[in-house]
């Protein structure tokens, strides 16, 4: 989206309530969300911490007169919530620069689904300036365990530098009410916790709007129902907002900074070691040719009137893999460490059985706790930490299903791989 700046400021003051289009929105108070007291390390930590600096960016915004910036993460990220926020910032900071924002959010999906739509939905624009979030939706939609999480975000900000070396990157994490009962109990809940790993071992500014949330509370400040729920109002976004900005602020990140000769330092961009060597940093959709379908497939838009389960816009017209027959068969040829499945499970997703290379076949759930009224995106990873090589993965649909399921139905967005 190209904007000048009198379009940039009229799409920043745009609507900021959207009306959310995901199937869960714990939007109620949470037991102890409004508690008045919080452990010693809760109430002295910052919500802000900054880490290298957002100097590359600065640069080439001032120096180039234009801005490319990505917002990938899930329904927090899609709605017109603090990315809009974000957005009216930088037209502030810069105004001189014409800026080019991508809004790569999809609702519901946690940082695996990120990692592997990374090059098609963010890479592909070439940000300059990088905004991740992923820690709701890592804990209540996909319920990853840490290092499940890690492998996610580590994929995501991996192959953003590798492909992008001067790339800034800023995550933010956003809560919902169990995540802020964990904080306010004196933990990092787990997904906060995995991604701040990752941010620290690839020195990435990060704003955790659960710890800064948990203190305003404990000071009287605000309350969860001002904050507005796991999906926020304009008053729990405005704190997400004001938390970059204090990234902006200690990074001295503005035209005037730039021209001043200001900068905060600028370490070596030279990537680390990996964390964990099969995290998704080479994630990606895979080509039609890689698959060869079998009989019972068909590569097709849904006729999605006919199909019981409510359906989001944003996959209207895009045709998917299909079947619905148990013991069709197909096969994908893929290379790398991990294979898997960005589907829509709705009420009648199925259960799928795999062998890769000739190997045991074994069984990977579709539907999900979110599909019996939703055809829900989720990425179903099948096989990960495979020696790093070409691969041949066999797939077909199981006789068996889960008992809240209305049949068999395998939908395949895209077959994945890293």
């Amino acid at each position: 989206m190209n904007l000048s700046r009198s379009g940039r400021i009229a799409c920043c003051l745009a609507a900021l309530v959207w009306s959310a289009v995901t199937c869960r929105c714990e939007d109620t108070q949470p037991a102890s969300g409004d508690s008045d007291t919080l452990p010693p390390a809760v109430a002295k930590a910052p919500a802000v911490t900054v880490r290298g600096d957002l100097y590359r960016s600065r640069q080439a915004f001032s120096a180039t007169g234009t801005g490319r910036v990505a917002f990938i993460g899930g329904s927090i990220t899609e709605m017109d919530g603090y990315r809009p926020m974000v957005m009216e910032s930088l037209a502030a900071r810069f105004p001189e620069t014409e800026f080019e924002f991508t809004n790569a959010g999809i609702s519901s999906t946690c940082s695996h689904t990120g990692a592997f739509r990374l090059p098609t939905d963010v890479l592909s624009a070439k940000p300059n300036l990088l905004f991740v979030e992923f820690a709701v939706n890592d804990d209540q939609d996909a319920g990853h365990s840490h290092d499940d999480a890690v492998r996610g975000m580590e994929g995501i900000i991996r192959a953003a530098r590798t492909s992008l070396p001067d790339v800034d990157i800023v995550i933010t994490h956003f809560v919902n009410p169990s995540m802020l009962q964990t904080v306010q109990e004196g933990e990092l809940p787990t997904s906060i916790r995995a991604h701040e790993t990752v941010a620290e071992h690839y020195d990435i500014s990060t704003c955790n709007v659960a710890m800064e949330l948990a203190q305003r509370i404990a000071a009287g400040k605000t309350t969860w129902a001002i904050y507005g729920g796991t999906h926020p109002k304009p008053a729990g976004n405005r704190i997400a907002a004001d938390l970059i900005e204090d990234v902006f602020r200690q990074t001295k990140f503005s035209s005037a900074d730039a021209k001043s000769g200001n900068r905060r330092r600028d370490l070596s961009r030279r990537l680390p070691p990996p964390i964990d060597p099969s995290s998704f940093d080479r994630g990606r959709f895979l080509a039609r040719d890689a698959i060869t379908m079998g009989p019972g497939w068909s590569y097709v838009e849904p006729s999605w009137k006919d199909i019981a389960g409510s359906f989001r816009e944003r996959f209207a017209g895009r045709p998917l893999t299909v079947a619905t027959v148990p013991g069709a068969e197909l096969e994908v040829a893929f290379s790398g460490t991990a294979i898997g499945l960005f589907v829509l499970a709705g009420p009648d997703a199925g259960v799928v059985e795999f062998s890769i290379d000739d190997g045991d076949w074994q069984a990977a759930e579709l539907f999900h706790g979110f599909s019996k009224g939703l055809h829900y995106p989720r990425t179903v990873v099948l096989k990960s930490a495979l020696d790093d090589g070409p691969h041949r993965l066999k797939l077909r649909v199981s006789k068996k299903k889960n008992e809240a399921s209305q049949g068999n139905a395998v939908r395949v967005l895209e077959f994945v791989a890293s």
